[in-house]
């Protein structure tokens, strides 16, 4: 009786964790192939908020932005 317990628990343990794992490269995929925000979308956030975007500045936005993706 308590094997059929144990192996249950820990059958459900092991499904969830690759669960988990499964759902986070998914996703890992998914911001790659489609990132939340772009260039054209950062210089026009950069206006918004009173700023004259620079090249080298969005560049150094999305560089850090990207970086925190892939951590």
């Amino acid at each position: 009786m308590w094997l059929y317990v144990l192996v249950g628990v820990l059958a459900l343990l092991a499904g969830v964790a690759l669960g988990f794992f499964i759902a986070r490269k998914y996703m890992m995929n998914y911001l790659k192939k489609n990132p939340p925000i772009n260039e054209q979308m950062l210089k026009v956030m950069m206006m918004q908020m009173g700023m004259k975007p620079s090249q080298k500045k969005i560049n150094q936005m999305l560089k850090a932005m990207n970086g925190q993706m892939g951590k």
